[in-house]
This record gives structure tokens, C-alpha cells and sequence, in this order.
């Protein structure tokens, strides 16, 4: 029992949970990354089909991660944390 008491104190001592990313900038950030998603894959279905897909590789694989952070940012600025 001395052991959890010791920890509720720590818990207890410890300053709140501060993000690095303030909240009210997350609604931005979303729509910066998304909508350079939509114009990255409008980019990508322009392309012209290569033998080897390099370009194609590394827009798609750009847009993807844009994405990604972007459905992220906005799923957390409506408060959905993930």
C-alpha cells in the first residue's frame, strides 16, 4: 500500500499534459495537409504512365502521408484524440 501512495503522490506532483501543437491551430493544419492531398492526387492522375514510376512513386507517397497527418489533425481538432 506504501507503493501506491508513493505513485498517487508523483501523479498528484506532476504538471498537466501540454501539447506542442496548440489545439486552436489543429483546424489549419488540416486544411493545409488535406488540400494539398486533393492537389497532390489531382497531380498524380495528370501524370503521364512512365516505365519506371519513380515521379508517380514519390507523389503518391507524399500525398499519402500528407493525408494521413491531415485526417489525424482533423479528427483531433473536432476532439477525437488519437
Amino acid at each position: 500500500m506504501d507503493n501506491y501512495e508513493a505513485i498517487q503522490a508523483l501523479h498528484k506532483s506532476l504538471p498537466p499534459f501540454s501539447p506542442y501543437v496548440p489545439a486552436s491551430l489543429l483546424p489549419s493544419i488540416a486544411l493545409i495537409l488535406l488540400a494539398s492531398t486533393f492537389a497532390l492526387a489531382f497531380y498524380f492522375s495528370t501524370l503521364p504512365k512512365d516505365t519506371f514510376p519513380l515521379r508517380e512513386t514519390a507523389v503518391a507517397s507524399l500525398a499519402s502521408v500528407l493525408g494521413g497527418f491531415g485526417v489525424v489533425a482533423l479528427f483531433c481538432s473536432v476532439g477525437v484524440n488519437v
